[in-house]
């Protein structure tokens, strides 16, 4: 009986959107609002390796090796870090799924926890361009600068410098690469009553309540 209560209750959010879109502002905006988990694929990546499980160290000599992370592995670490208590009455997911495969092992993760709610924030092209160009970092701890973060970094106070490898050249590349490798995870979501693109060449607080929005239509589709 708590199982299926949990499992009504539960709020399972992916974030989709391109380099440069505020997809993990926002993200870290809603789990925080939500009471929820951010769970970042960079982040658990991270954790893993530091951690030194059989998957870290896998993930580890693929990365060191000058690789992307496969499938397999990617899986493997989500499904662990979903499995904690805090992700049990849900989680919003940034940087997971990046293929269908993925997608399709996400569906089997959920299934019986709820719905998955996917929210893809969209903005053009040339609007990103000229956001990733002009983004900035965290010299010491490497953090993406929120919108709000004027002065130092908002979670460790460290300097904000722009990030080298964001020339516009470089920057227009990583999108094509991104819609190239995207369309077929939008496409696999897009029928889907719990699906829903967001603008977001908006501000930041405009494309927050979009968020909220979009999460009451969404989840209410899936009851």
């Amino acid at each position: 009986m708590t199982a299926t209560r949990d499992a009504m209750n539960a709020l399972n959010v992916v974030m989709l959107g391109p380099p440069g879109a505020g997809k993990g502002t926002q993200a870290e905006r809603l789990a925080r609002t939500r009471g929820l988990p951010k769970i970042s694929t960079g982040d658990i990546l991270r954790e893993a390796v530091q951690s030194g499980t059989e998957l870290g160290c896998v993930a580890k000599a693929t990365m060191e090796a000058g690789n992307l992370v496969g499938d397999d592995v990617m899986i493997g670490i989500v499904q662990e870090r979903l499995d904690r208590d805090d992700a049990r009455l849900g989680f919003v997911l940034d940087g997971f799924p990046r293929t269908v495969i993925q997608a399709a092992a996400l569906d089997r993760m959920v299934d019986g926890r709820g719905p998955l709610v996917v929210l893809d924030v969209v903005v053009p092209e040339d609007i990103l361009v000229r956001r990733l160009a002009t983004r900035r970092i965290c010299r010491k701890c490497g953090a993406n600068a929120a919108p709000e973060w004027t002065d130092a970094c908002g979670k460790c106070g460290g300097s904000l410098v722009t990030r080298v490898d964001d020339g516009v050249d470089i920057v227009r590349e990583r999108l094509k690469v991104y819609l190239r490798q995207s369309k077929p995870l939008v496409d696999y979501y897009s029928a889907r009553a719990t699906f829903r693109a967001i603008d977001g060449n908006r501000p930041p607080d405009v494309v927050t309540e979009a968020v909220d929005a979009a999460l009451e239509s969404a989840s209410g589709a899936a009851l």
